[in-house]
Protein backbone atom coordinates (compact mmCIF):
# COMPACT_ATOMS: atom_id res chain seq x y z
CA UNK A 1 0.00 0.00 0.00
CA UNK A 2 1.30 3.47 -0.93
CA UNK A 3 0.78 6.37 1.47
CA UNK A 4 0.56 10.03 0.57
CA UNK A 5 2.76 11.14 3.51
CA UNK A 6 5.43 9.31 5.49
CA UNK A 7 3.73 10.21 8.78
CA UNK A 8 0.65 8.17 7.85
CA UNK A 9 2.13 4.64 8.18
CA UNK A 10 3.92 5.65 11.40
CA UNK A 11 0.71 6.96 12.96
CA UNK A 12 -1.13 3.83 11.82
CA UNK A 13 1.62 1.62 13.24
CA UNK A 14 1.42 3.43 16.57
CA UNK A 15 -2.32 2.79 16.73
CA UNK A 16 -1.77 -0.82 15.69
CA UNK A 17 0.70 -1.43 18.53
CA UNK A 18 -1.56 0.40 20.98
CA UNK A 19 -4.55 -1.73 19.94
CA UNK A 20 -2.49 -4.89 20.34
CA UNK A 21 -1.55 -3.80 23.86
CA UNK A 22 -5.18 -3.00 24.70
CA UNK A 23 -6.47 -6.24 23.19
CA UNK A 24 -3.92 -8.43 24.95
CA UNK A 25 -5.35 -7.69 28.39
CA UNK A 26 -9.06 -8.05 27.59
CA UNK A 27 -9.34 -11.85 27.80
CA UNK A 28 -7.77 -11.98 31.28
CA UNK A 29 -9.30 -8.89 32.86
CA UNK A 30 -12.38 -10.70 34.26
CA UNK A 31 -10.19 -13.35 35.94
CA UNK A 32 -7.81 -10.76 37.39
CA UNK A 33 -10.72 -8.78 38.85
CA UNK A 34 -12.20 -11.96 40.33
CA UNK A 35 -8.80 -12.83 41.82
CA UNK A 36 -8.06 -9.42 43.34
CA UNK A 37 -11.59 -8.50 44.46
CA UNK A 38 -12.63 -12.01 45.57
CA UNK A 39 -16.01 -11.78 43.81
CA UNK A 40 -18.04 -13.73 41.26
CA UNK A 41 -18.38 -12.93 37.58
CA UNK A 42 -21.51 -10.78 37.87
CA UNK A 43 -19.87 -8.56 40.49
CA UNK A 44 -16.64 -8.59 38.45
CA UNK A 45 -18.61 -7.22 35.50
CA UNK A 46 -19.80 -4.37 37.70
CA UNK A 47 -16.27 -3.65 38.94
CA UNK A 48 -14.97 -3.77 35.37
CA UNK A 49 -17.59 -1.17 34.52
CA UNK A 50 -16.50 1.07 37.38
CA UNK A 51 -12.90 0.81 36.14
CA UNK A 52 -14.02 2.04 32.73
CA UNK A 53 -15.84 4.92 34.42
CA UNK A 54 -12.64 5.90 36.24
CA UNK A 55 -10.75 5.84 32.94
CA UNK A 56 -13.43 7.78 31.11
CA UNK A 57 -13.92 10.53 33.71
CA UNK A 58 -10.23 11.41 33.68
CA UNK A 59 -10.04 11.23 29.88
CA UNK A 60 -13.12 13.44 29.53
CA UNK A 61 -11.16 16.28 31.09
CA UNK A 62 -7.72 15.33 29.77
CA UNK A 63 -8.68 14.73 26.11
CA UNK A 64 -9.24 18.40 25.19
CA UNK A 65 -6.09 19.38 27.12
CA UNK A 66 -3.97 16.98 25.09
CA UNK A 67 -5.71 17.97 21.86
CA UNK A 68 -5.20 21.69 22.48
CA UNK A 69 -1.64 21.00 23.58
CA UNK A 70 -1.08 19.20 20.27
CA UNK A 71 -2.29 22.31 18.43
CA UNK A 72 0.35 24.28 20.34
CA UNK A 73 3.51 22.16 20.70
CA UNK A 74 2.84 19.60 17.96
CA UNK A 75 1.45 16.09 17.64
CA UNK A 76 4.72 14.17 18.00
CA UNK A 77 5.43 15.22 21.58
CA UNK A 78 1.89 14.45 22.72
CA UNK A 79 1.94 10.98 21.17
CA UNK A 80 5.35 10.25 22.71
CA UNK A 81 4.14 11.32 26.16
CA UNK A 82 0.99 9.21 25.84
CA UNK A 83 2.86 6.05 24.87
CA UNK A 84 5.42 6.40 27.67
CA UNK A 85 2.62 6.86 30.18
CA UNK A 86 0.76 3.84 28.80
CA UNK A 87 3.86 1.70 29.25
CA UNK A 88 4.03 2.76 32.89
CA UNK A 89 0.29 2.16 33.26
CA UNK A 90 0.37 -1.44 32.02
CA UNK A 91 3.47 -2.14 34.12
CA UNK A 92 1.64 -0.87 37.19
CA UNK A 93 -1.37 -3.06 36.46
CA UNK A 94 0.90 -6.09 35.93
CA UNK A 95 2.13 -5.90 39.55
CA UNK A 96 -1.11 -4.62 41.13
CA UNK A 97 -1.50 -6.26 44.58
CA UNK A 98 -5.07 -5.04 45.11
CA UNK A 99 -8.05 -4.00 43.04
CA UNK A 100 -7.34 -0.39 44.01
CA UNK A 101 -4.07 -0.51 42.06
CA UNK A 102 -5.99 -1.49 38.93
CA UNK A 103 -8.09 1.63 39.37
CA UNK A 104 -4.94 3.75 39.73
CA UNK A 105 -3.68 2.28 36.47
CA UNK A 106 -6.90 3.19 34.70
CA UNK A 107 -6.70 6.75 36.05
CA UNK A 108 -3.20 7.12 34.60
CA UNK A 109 -4.42 5.81 31.25
CA UNK A 110 -7.33 8.24 31.27
CA UNK A 111 -5.15 11.25 32.03
CA UNK A 112 -2.67 10.50 29.28
CA UNK A 113 -5.33 9.57 26.76
CA UNK A 114 -4.45 7.17 23.94
CA UNK A 115 -2.79 7.43 20.59
CA UNK A 116 -6.02 7.78 18.63
CA UNK A 117 -6.67 11.50 19.16
CA UNK A 118 -3.24 12.84 18.17
CA UNK A 119 -2.92 10.15 15.48
CA UNK A 120 -6.18 11.30 13.90
CA UNK A 121 -4.96 14.88 14.09
CA UNK A 122 -1.81 13.80 12.23
CA UNK A 123 -3.94 12.25 9.49
CA UNK A 124 -6.03 15.43 9.26
CA UNK A 125 -2.83 17.52 9.02
CA UNK A 126 -1.51 15.65 6.00
CA UNK A 127 -4.70 14.56 4.18
CA UNK A 128 -6.92 16.67 1.87
CA UNK A 129 -10.48 17.01 3.20
CA UNK A 130 -11.99 14.90 0.42
CA UNK A 131 -9.74 11.94 1.32
CA UNK A 132 -10.07 12.04 5.11
CA UNK A 133 -12.94 9.58 5.37
CA UNK A 134 -10.97 6.83 3.65
CA UNK A 135 -7.82 7.71 5.61
CA UNK A 136 -9.65 7.67 8.93
CA UNK A 137 -10.93 4.28 7.80
CA UNK A 138 -7.33 3.06 7.68
CA UNK A 139 -7.04 4.12 11.32
CA UNK A 140 -9.97 1.85 12.10
CA UNK A 141 -8.31 -0.92 10.10
CA UNK A 142 -5.12 -0.55 12.15
CA UNK A 143 -7.18 -0.87 15.32
CA UNK A 144 -8.93 -3.92 13.84
CA UNK A 145 -5.66 -5.64 12.97
CA UNK A 146 -4.49 -4.90 16.51
CA UNK A 147 -7.58 -6.68 17.75
CA UNK A 148 -6.75 -9.65 15.57
CA UNK A 149 -3.32 -10.01 17.12
CA UNK A 150 -3.82 -8.68 20.65
CA UNK A 151 -6.67 -10.83 22.03
CA UNK A 152 -5.23 -13.95 20.40
CA UNK A 153 -1.88 -13.32 22.11
CA UNK A 154 -3.68 -12.46 25.35
CA UNK A 155 -5.59 -15.73 25.29
CA UNK A 156 -2.35 -17.66 24.80
CA UNK A 157 -0.46 -15.71 27.46
CA UNK A 158 -3.27 -16.43 29.92
CA UNK A 159 -1.66 -19.86 30.38
CA UNK A 160 1.14 -18.02 32.22
CA UNK A 161 -1.31 -16.27 34.54
CA UNK A 162 -3.61 -13.24 34.31
CA UNK A 163 -0.71 -10.78 34.76
CA UNK A 164 1.44 -11.96 31.85
CA UNK A 165 -0.58 -10.07 29.18
CA UNK A 166 -0.13 -6.81 31.11
CA UNK A 167 3.64 -7.24 31.05
CA UNK A 168 3.51 -7.84 27.29
CA UNK A 169 1.32 -4.75 26.86
CA UNK A 170 3.80 -2.61 28.83
CA UNK A 171 6.65 -3.77 26.59
CA UNK A 172 4.62 -3.03 23.45
CA UNK A 173 3.75 0.48 24.63
CA UNK A 174 7.43 1.11 25.37
CA UNK A 175 8.43 -0.06 21.89
CA UNK A 176 5.70 2.16 20.49
CA UNK A 177 7.23 5.17 22.26
CA UNK A 178 10.66 4.37 20.78
CA UNK A 179 9.12 4.05 17.31
CA UNK A 180 7.47 7.47 17.64
CA UNK A 181 10.67 9.07 18.95
CA UNK A 182 12.82 7.71 16.13
CA UNK A 183 10.55 7.79 13.08
CA UNK A 184 7.58 10.17 13.44
CA UNK A 185 7.95 13.62 11.83
CA UNK A 186 6.06 16.62 13.15
CA UNK A 187 3.05 17.29 10.92
CA UNK A 188 1.65 20.51 12.40
CA UNK A 189 2.96 23.46 10.40
CA UNK A 190 4.23 26.46 12.33
CA UNK A 191 1.63 28.75 10.76
CA UNK A 192 -1.17 26.50 12.02
CA UNK A 193 -0.02 26.47 15.65
CA UNK A 194 -1.79 28.50 18.30
CA UNK A 195 -0.84 29.36 21.88
CA UNK A 196 -2.06 26.97 24.56
CA UNK A 197 -4.75 28.43 26.80
CA UNK A 198 -6.58 26.60 29.56
CA UNK A 199 -9.75 28.40 28.54
CA UNK A 200 -9.67 26.49 25.25
CA UNK A 201 -8.81 23.12 26.79
CA UNK A 202 -12.30 21.77 27.40
CA UNK A 203 -14.88 19.94 25.36
CA UNK A 204 -17.11 22.94 24.58
CA UNK A 205 -14.21 25.00 23.28
CA UNK A 206 -13.05 22.03 21.19
CA UNK A 207 -16.35 21.99 19.30
CA UNK A 208 -16.77 25.79 19.13
CA UNK A 209 -15.29 26.09 15.60
CA UNK A 210 -18.08 23.89 14.18
CA UNK A 211 -21.07 24.89 16.33
CA UNK A 212 -22.18 27.47 13.78
CA UNK A 213 -22.56 24.78 11.09
CA UNK A 214 -26.28 24.05 10.88
CA UNK A 215 -26.16 20.26 11.18
CA UNK A 216 -23.13 19.96 13.48
CA UNK A 217 -25.09 19.78 16.72
CA UNK A 218 -27.22 16.92 15.41
CA UNK A 219 -24.18 15.10 14.08
CA UNK A 220 -22.45 15.46 17.46
CA UNK A 221 -25.53 14.15 19.27
CA UNK A 222 -25.75 11.17 16.92
CA UNK A 223 -22.00 10.56 17.34
CA UNK A 224 -22.39 10.53 21.10
CA UNK A 225 -25.34 8.11 21.07
CA UNK A 226 -23.51 5.86 18.61
CA UNK A 227 -20.34 5.76 20.69
CA UNK A 228 -22.46 5.13 23.79
CA UNK A 229 -24.00 2.10 22.07
CA UNK A 230 -20.68 0.92 20.63
CA UNK A 231 -19.11 0.87 24.11
CA UNK A 232 -21.05 -2.34 24.70
CA UNK A 233 -18.05 -4.19 23.24
CA UNK A 234 -15.15 -2.90 25.40
CA UNK A 235 -17.29 -2.64 28.51
CA UNK A 236 -19.14 -5.98 28.40
CA UNK A 237 -17.88 -8.39 25.72
CA UNK A 238 -15.43 -10.36 27.88
CA UNK A 239 -18.06 -10.69 30.62
CA UNK A 240 -20.80 -11.47 28.09
CA UNK A 241 -18.59 -14.22 26.63
CA UNK A 242 -18.21 -15.92 30.01
CA UNK A 243 -21.74 -15.36 31.32
CA UNK A 244 -23.84 -15.89 28.18
CA UNK A 245 -21.62 -18.20 26.11
CA UNK A 246 -19.57 -20.00 28.78
CA UNK A 247 -16.30 -19.11 27.01
CA UNK A 248 -12.86 -19.25 28.58
CA UNK A 249 -10.06 -16.72 28.05
CA UNK A 250 -8.83 -18.33 24.82
CA UNK A 251 -12.33 -18.41 23.33
CA UNK A 252 -12.89 -14.76 24.27
CA UNK A 253 -9.56 -13.92 22.67
CA UNK A 254 -10.46 -15.79 19.48
CA UNK A 255 -13.84 -14.06 19.25
CA UNK A 256 -12.17 -10.66 19.57
CA UNK A 257 -9.57 -11.66 17.00
CA UNK A 258 -12.33 -12.72 14.58
CA UNK A 259 -14.00 -9.36 15.10
CA UNK A 260 -10.71 -7.65 14.38
CA UNK A 261 -10.24 -9.60 11.14
CA UNK A 262 -13.71 -8.68 9.92
CA UNK A 263 -13.35 -5.01 10.88
CA UNK A 264 -9.91 -4.70 9.30
CA UNK A 265 -11.19 -6.17 6.03
CA UNK A 266 -14.11 -3.74 5.92
CA UNK A 267 -11.95 -0.74 6.79
CA UNK A 268 -9.24 -1.65 4.30
CA UNK A 269 -11.32 -2.89 1.37
CA UNK A 270 -14.74 -1.26 1.70
CA UNK A 271 -14.70 2.01 3.66
CA UNK A 272 -12.92 4.16 1.07
CA UNK A 273 -14.98 2.74 -1.80
CA UNK A 274 -18.31 3.16 -0.02
CA UNK A 275 -17.53 6.74 1.02
CA UNK A 276 -16.41 7.60 -2.52
CA UNK A 277 -19.55 6.06 -4.02
CA UNK A 278 -22.22 7.23 -1.56
CA UNK A 279 -20.63 10.02 0.49
CA UNK A 280 -19.78 10.22 4.17
CA UNK A 281 -23.31 10.89 5.45
CA UNK A 282 -24.79 7.78 3.81
CA UNK A 283 -21.79 5.73 4.95
CA UNK A 284 -22.71 6.74 8.51
CA UNK A 285 -26.23 5.42 7.89
CA UNK A 286 -24.95 2.09 6.54
CA UNK A 287 -22.61 1.66 9.49
CA UNK A 288 -25.17 2.52 12.15
CA UNK A 289 -27.84 0.29 10.59
CA UNK A 290 -25.45 -2.66 10.52
CA UNK A 291 -24.46 -2.05 14.14
CA UNK A 292 -28.02 -1.68 15.41
CA UNK A 293 -29.17 -4.89 13.70
CA UNK A 294 -26.23 -6.82 15.09
CA UNK A 295 -26.96 -5.58 18.62
CA UNK A 296 -30.47 -7.01 18.23
CA UNK A 297 -28.96 -10.29 17.06
CA UNK A 298 -26.74 -10.60 20.13
CA UNK A 299 -29.82 -10.33 22.37
CA UNK A 300 -31.05 -13.70 21.12
CA UNK A 301 -28.17 -15.65 19.52
CA UNK A 302 -26.34 -18.17 21.73
CA UNK A 303 -24.59 -20.53 19.30
CA UNK A 304 -21.09 -20.07 17.93
CA UNK A 305 -21.83 -20.30 14.15
CA UNK A 306 -24.45 -17.54 14.38
CA UNK A 307 -22.13 -15.45 16.54
CA UNK A 308 -19.64 -15.74 13.67
CA UNK A 309 -22.27 -14.47 11.21
CA UNK A 310 -23.03 -11.51 13.49
CA UNK A 311 -19.33 -10.69 13.84
CA UNK A 312 -18.90 -10.74 10.04
CA UNK A 313 -21.95 -8.56 9.33
CA UNK A 314 -21.27 -6.33 12.30
CA UNK A 315 -17.91 -5.34 10.83
CA UNK A 316 -19.76 -2.91 8.58
CA UNK A 317 -20.57 -0.79 11.62
CA UNK A 318 -16.93 0.31 11.30
CA UNK A 319 -18.11 2.60 8.48
CA UNK A 320 -19.79 4.96 10.92
CA UNK A 321 -17.03 6.54 12.98
CA UNK A 322 -14.48 7.36 10.22
CA UNK A 323 -17.28 8.99 8.23
CA UNK A 324 -18.47 11.02 11.23
CA UNK A 325 -14.89 12.07 11.92
CA UNK A 326 -14.38 13.11 8.29
CA UNK A 327 -17.57 15.20 8.24
CA UNK A 328 -16.58 17.03 11.43
CA UNK A 329 -13.00 17.47 10.25
CA UNK A 330 -14.26 19.19 7.11
CA UNK A 331 -16.02 21.73 9.31
CA UNK A 332 -12.85 22.58 11.27
CA UNK A 333 -9.91 24.72 10.20
CA UNK A 334 -6.30 23.39 10.26
CA UNK A 335 -5.34 25.13 13.50
CA UNK A 336 -8.12 23.36 15.45
CA UNK A 337 -7.79 19.76 14.22
CA UNK A 338 -6.09 18.67 17.44
CA UNK A 339 -8.75 20.37 19.54
CA UNK A 340 -11.45 18.65 17.49
CA UNK A 341 -9.88 15.23 18.07
CA UNK A 342 -9.50 16.04 21.75
CA UNK A 343 -13.15 17.00 21.87
CA UNK A 344 -14.14 13.76 20.17
CA UNK A 345 -12.00 11.91 22.72
CA UNK A 346 -14.02 13.63 25.45
CA UNK A 347 -17.24 12.68 23.67
CA UNK A 348 -16.06 9.08 23.66
CA UNK A 349 -15.09 9.42 27.31
CA UNK A 350 -18.53 10.67 28.25
CA UNK A 351 -19.96 7.61 26.51
CA UNK A 352 -17.50 5.47 28.47
CA UNK A 353 -18.60 7.11 31.71
CA UNK A 354 -22.23 6.31 31.05
CA UNK A 355 -21.80 2.95 29.29
CA UNK A 356 -20.60 0.98 32.34
CA UNK A 357 -23.31 2.57 34.43
CA UNK A 358 -25.94 1.33 31.97
CA UNK A 359 -24.52 -1.49 29.85
CA UNK A 360 -22.52 -3.50 32.40
CA UNK A 361 -25.27 -3.05 34.94
CA UNK A 362 -27.86 -4.19 32.37
CA UNK A 363 -25.79 -7.33 31.74
CA UNK A 364 -25.33 -8.04 35.44
CA UNK A 365 -28.96 -7.26 36.37
CA UNK A 366 -30.36 -9.39 33.54
CA UNK A 367 -27.98 -12.32 34.03
CA UNK A 368 -28.98 -12.59 37.68
CA UNK A 369 -32.54 -13.10 36.42
CA UNK A 370 -31.80 -15.47 33.55
CA UNK A 371 -31.64 -12.85 30.73
CA UNK A 372 -28.12 -12.42 29.36
CA UNK A 373 -28.83 -9.91 26.58
CA UNK A 374 -29.68 -6.79 28.58
CA UNK A 375 -26.48 -5.04 27.57
CA UNK A 376 -27.20 -5.45 23.85
CA UNK A 377 -30.86 -4.49 24.26
CA UNK A 378 -29.75 -1.14 25.70
CA UNK A 379 -27.12 -0.76 22.96
CA UNK A 380 -29.68 -1.43 20.24
CA UNK A 381 -32.00 1.29 21.56
CA UNK A 382 -29.13 3.79 21.59
CA UNK A 383 -27.94 2.83 18.11
CA UNK A 384 -31.38 3.09 16.52
CA UNK A 385 -31.80 6.52 18.18
CA UNK A 386 -28.53 7.69 16.62
CA UNK A 387 -29.57 6.29 13.24
CA UNK A 388 -32.89 8.16 13.26
CA UNK A 389 -31.11 11.44 14.05
CA UNK A 390 -28.71 10.94 11.14
CA UNK A 391 -31.50 9.99 8.74
CA UNK A 392 -33.76 12.92 9.54
CA UNK A 393 -31.40 15.68 10.74
CA UNK A 394 -28.02 15.09 9.09
CA UNK A 395 -28.40 13.38 5.69
CA UNK A 396 -30.90 15.93 4.28
CA UNK A 397 -28.50 18.80 5.08
CA UNK A 398 -25.16 17.28 4.10
CA UNK A 399 -23.85 17.31 0.58
CA UNK A 400 -20.17 18.18 0.50
CA UNK A 401 -19.46 20.61 3.32
CA UNK A 402 -16.44 22.87 2.99
CA UNK A 403 -13.91 23.49 5.78
CA UNK A 404 -14.60 26.69 7.69
CA UNK A 405 -12.07 29.49 7.72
Amino acid sequence: MQFHHRAVPIALSAVLLDAIGFGIVMPVLPRLIVELAHVGLSDAARIGGYMLVAYAVTQFFAGPVLGTLGDSIGRRRVMLFSMLAFSIDYGLMAVAPTIGWLFVGRLIAGITGASFGPANAILADVTPPERRGATFGLMGAAFGVGFIIGPAIGGLLADFGPRAPFIAAAVLAGLNAIWILVALPETLADENRRPFAWGNAHVFAAFKPIFHAGNAKWLLLAAFLWQFAHMVYPSTWAFFGEIAMGWNEKEIGLSLAASGVAMALVQTLATGRIIKRFGEAKAVVFGMLAGALVFVGYIFVRNVPMIGVLIAFGAFQALAWPSINALLSRMTDPSHQGALQGGLASLNSLALILAPLLLTQALAFGSERGFTGGNFLAAAILAFSALLIVLFKVVPKVSTPEPVA
